[in-house]
């Protein structure tokens, strides 16, 4: 007599971790851009260590779960944050030259690019995941031409952007895991 055994998947969902790594340090980081604060070793950390690391984690966990659309856009996203921070601090450390407008605007131009294909995904997504993906193909073009212009005003507008941008992120966050918890829709996602 042979006898099938079934698994259910009983991990957590890595999405809010993600959401939260990308969305936080999106906000910190525009508000920097928007001119409201500086641009500080307190974005820096939380671009290494939870937008990029954590994120980079999600993505795994993600990978985990068979989700090809989350392991791609949390690990990237993860590394994104990550070699962002590279580019502002090795030129600091004397390791590299710094990046020119130009350079800055194809490193952006490329993750607007990478993000619209992603956006295209999320058609398929609920509408908060669209709203995020949308706004940061947004952001990007916006970033890549104050780069590549050098208009301040252009990098302000994005820096507002991408508050909205990083909070509609937390958003989607808070309302998987509160939705989650009680069972039921405690923030809506459509």
């Amino acid at each position: 007599m042979s006898q099938t055994l079934h698994l259910q998947d009983q991990t957590a969902n890595p999405a809010p971790l993600g959401l939260l790594g990308f969305g936080m340090t999106t906000v910190l980081l525009n508000l920097h851009n928007a001119g409201i604060i500086e641009l500080s070793a307190m974005i820096l950390a939380m671009g290494i260590f939870y937008g990029g690391i954590a994120q980079v984690i999600a993505g795994i966990m993600e990978w985990k779960k068979g989700n090809t659309f989350g392991t791609v856009a949390f690990t990237s996203y993860g590394m994104f944050w990550l070699t962002l921070v590279g580019l502002l601090i090795l030129p600091k450390l004397g390791l590299a030259e710094a990046s020119s407008a130009n350079s800055m605007t194809a490193y952006l131009s490329m993750w607007g690019i990478f993000t619209a294909f992603l956006f295209i995904g999320t058609l398929k997504l609920n509408k908060a995941t669209q709203f995020i993906f949308g706004s940061l193909t947004i952001l990007f073009a916006l970033l890549a031409i104050g780069d590549y212009t050098g208009n301040p005003v252009i990098k302000q507008i994005a820096g507002i952007e991408g508050i909205i941008c990083g909070a509609s992120a937390i958003y989607a966050a808070m309302a998987q895991i509160l939705n989650e918890m009680y069972g039921k829709t405690i923030l809506p996602l459509d």
